[in-house]
This record gives C-alpha cells, sequence and structure tokens, in this order.
C-alpha cells in the first residue's frame, strides 16, 4: 500500500536519528506528497537534526532512567505518563498509517500508544543486542527489522525480517573515487591510508592511543594518516600535531566528504556504532574496530563481535588500545592477503538494500 501519512519516532544518538531520516526519505521518494511527522524527545539531538532535513517534529517530555539515585528518577513515572498521553494525542489527531520506532527514549511511549491504538507498528532495531525499550515493545509491534542475526533469542522469530539498517547512501559511494579523494586531503597516492573516525565528538581513547605512538608512526614514513579527532579533542591534538610536525598525518575535526575518507581509506579504524558498522560493511576495506565501552549494555562490543565470529574484522579492546592498536594496524599493513580476506568477509555482510526493504515492509503492514 502506497504510505501518505507516517510517523517515525526515536533519536537521542545520530545512530537512531540517521536511520529515521533515511527511511522518511524513501517513503518521500515513492510518495513526494507523503506526510511523515517524527516525535522525538524534548531537548535531544533530533529535534535539531530532524527539522534541518526538513521534517515536522513534536517533542516528548521523557528522560532515561539515571544509573545513580537522582531526583530525576523520582520524576521518571510522571514524565512517562505525559509522554504517553502526548503521544496518545498525537496519534489520534494525525492519523497515521503506519507508526515506526527507531530507539530512543520517545520511541517507547509512541509504539506503546500505537499498539494501545491497534496501529500497525515497525519498529527498527539497529544494534546486535536491543535496547531494553525494544524488547519490551517486541511482543506487541507487528514487524522488528533487524540488522544482525540472532535477534530471536530477544524477539519473536516470526516477526523478524533480516533487513540491515538504512545508511546514507552519498556516505558509502566510494567508486571510482580514490583519485580524487587523494587531491582532496593533500595525500601521496604511491602511501597506504590509515582512516581513524571516532564520531563527531571524537574518542578520547583512540585519541590517545595515537599521541602515545606518535613516535613510531612517523617511522612509517610509507603510511599516511586522515585522523579525525572529533569536536572535544580538536584544538589539544592540534597543540600537540604542531608541536610534533608529524606530516604523514593530516588531522581534522570533523569529515564533512565522508565517501573521500573511505576511499581514500586502505584501512579504517572505527568505533562500533551500528549505523558506522553497517557504512562499513558496505565499503568492505579491512577494519579495526575499538568499541566504545561508554554505552548502553555494551552494544558496541556485541556489534563489533558480530563482524570479528565472522572473521570480517579485528577487535581491540579500549582498554588495550593504546598499548596495542598501532602495532596490530601495523602487523595488518604489511599483509596484503590477509587485508583482502578481510575485504572479502566484510563486505558478503553488507546489507545495501537495507533502507528499501524496511520501508516494503511497513508499506506491507499499513493501513
Amino acid at each position: 500500500m502506497k504510505l501518505d501519512r507516517v510517523i517515525i519516532s526515536g533519536g537521542g544518538t545520530g545512530g537512531h536519528i540517521f536511520p529515521a531520516i533515511a527511511i522518511a526519505d524513501e517513503i518521500k521518494k515513492r510518495n513526494p506528497k507523503a506526510e511523515i511527522l517524527f516525535i522525538g524527545a524534548q531537548g535531544k539531538m533530533e529535534m535539531e537534526k530532524v527539522p534541518a532535513a526538513g521534517y515536522r517534529i513534536e517533542g516528548l517530555t521523557i528522560v532515561g532512567f539515571q544509573r545513580k539515585l537522582t531526583f530525576s528518577n523520582f520524576l521518571l513515572p510522571f514524565k512517562i505518563i505525559k509522554s504517553l498521553l502526548k503521544a496518545r494525542s498525537i496519534l489520534k489527531e494525525f492519523k497515521p498509517q503506519a507508526v515506526v520506532g527507531v530507539g530512543g527514549y520517545a520511541s517507547g511511549p509512541t509504539l506503546q500508544a500505537a499498539t494501545m491504538l491497534k496501529l500497525p507498528t515497525l519498529v527498527q532495531e539497529q544494534n546486535s543486542f536491543p535496547g531494553k525499550t525494544n524488547k519490551l515493545l517486541a511482543s506487541k509491534v507487528n514487524v522488528l527489522c533487524t540488522a544482525y542475526d540472532g535477534l530471536d533469542k530477544f524477539f519473536p522469530k516470526e516477526k523478524i525480517r533480516l533487513t540491515g539498517n538504512p545508511v546514507r547512501h552519498d556516505m558509502v559511494s566510494i567508486d571510482g573515487k580514490r583519485e580524487e579523494a587523494m587531491n582532496y586531503y593533500g595525500f601521496d597516492s604511491s602511501k597506504k591510508t590509515i582512516l581513524i573516525i571516532g564520531g563527531s565528538l571524537g574518542a578520547r581513547t583512540l585519541n590517545n592511543a595515537l599521541v602515545q605512538n606518535i613516535a613510531e608512526i612517523a617511522r612509517h614514513d610509507e603510511i599516511q594518516i586522515l585522523w579525525q579527532s572529533g569536536k572535544l579533542y580538536y584544538e589539544q591534538m592540534l597543540e600537540i600535531m604542531n608541536k610534533e610536525k608529524v606530516g604523514s598525518i593530516k588531522l581534522v575535526q570533523f569529515i564533512d566528504r565522508m565517501d573521500l575518507a573511505y576511499a581514500a581509506a586502505d584501512v579504517i579504524i572505527s568505533r562500533a556504532g551500528a549505523i558506522s558498522v553497517s557504512e562499513l560493511c558496505l565499503i568492505g576495506k579491512p577494519v579495526v574496530l575499538v568499541p566504545s565501552p561508554n554505552v548502553a549494555e555494551d552494544h558496541q562490543t556485541k556489534n563489533a563481535m558480530a563482524l570479528v565470529n565472522k572473521n570480517a574484522a579485528i577487535l581491540v579492546k579500549d582498554t588495550e588500545a593504546t598499548q596495542h592498536l598501532f602495532s596490530v594496524v601495523f602487523q595488518l599493513m604489511t599483509d596484503e592477503s590477509r587485508m583482502m580476506a578481510y575485504s572479502s568477509e566484510i563486505k558478503k555482510l553488507a546489507k545495501p538494500n537495507a533502507t528499501a526493504d524496511i520501508v516494503n515492509e511497513l508499506e506491507k503492514i499499513s493501513r
């Protein structure tokens, strides 16, 4: 069925927001007249990113449970009830054909209200280990679109559709761009390139690992590095770079042309957020993953292990990165056949049609 009116809920991080926007874009591509309304959490990133992408958003007062004892936790039940009532009111007024949840605080009350109103519902689970909200919703929603095998341990098997994660295609379109990438970053095309990405804010561990190993890196003049330090650490890292003067390292605060960064890379060092991992599978380059330990339920380690268990990536623990990360990477780069094997295996896990497949499922359940 053609989709005319859809609600998409969730957010909190780019890992939830960008898949949501990708789903919205695919609906709009199929039906430019479709009305799409987002429901997010007030004060969270989606309240800025979604309007910037051209979509309307309503905010709920929902917040997360704090692990330490705080006054906020005492208010949480009242905020949940208030959010549930507001979500129910929005749903009744908007009258969507279907409701999508992508994870994040707002997703829970919105999908709960949608199931109470008997609206068709779809959950998109990005991680290899689902969060609490999606586990609670699993028995109530119509369809669960997943990115990894093995989620029947948490979700009803008959509701699972293995679609993969929606990714932004402009990010992963790298064919024929190596020469452009080398020129863009001022790199030597005869040298091998390492790409280090730690997310928009940066990753302290990855930055520290590079700084601590800068003398060793300087000795490898056959290698060049594109280093995305992130917003939080850029000034501090720039000061170190100005002092050390290692010409083979290009430091940037953020990467504005991700496609060219991926095209330039021979090996990629990255955190293991769900969407990053999905992009890396599509890119098909050898990857060393350093999962962040600072995420709920250790999602990133589980995402990384889903690749490692299939010989599709190398894992270096966050606690061991400073000591071992670059020795692991340099060793890998001396073994061309091993690099090709990792590249071949990670490509097998790519799901290039994820967004279209999710919207296909949404069309099937809509009314």
